[in-house]
């Protein structure tokens, strides 16, 4: 399996280039709607989008390391069976041989 990242780390660095790239959100949304009031809502709308994004992306990665597990296929040992071995006699009797066994 290959080395990974720790999910923190990529939620990290993902949430730091959405914030960075949303940054022009705002100020579009300044010029359509110039109340202040509605700006907050909108810049609330934007940050609720990135975090849905980023538990999204989360979850993904979570689903994902998952799998990775249960592809890892892990090769049993045989198990140890004591094999009994029979004490048998063998008598010779006449023209026959009879075996008896404990």
């Amino acid at each position: 399996m290959s080395a990974r990242r720790p999910p923190s780390i990529l939620a990290s660095a993902a949430l730091a280039t959405m914030v960075l790239a949303g940054l022009g959100l705002p100020a579009s949304a300044q010029v359509l709607n110039p109340s202040a009031k509605s700006n907050a809502l909108i810049q609330q709308n934007d940050l609720q989008i990135l975090q849905n994004r980023i538990q999204r992306q989360q979850f993904q990665q979570q689903q994902q390391q998952y799998r990775d597990q249960d592809r890892v296929i892990v090769q049993q040992p045989p198990p140890v069976v004591p094999q009994v071995r029979p004490s048998c006699q063998t008598q010779i009797i006449g023209n026959t041989a009879v075996s008896t066994c404990r």
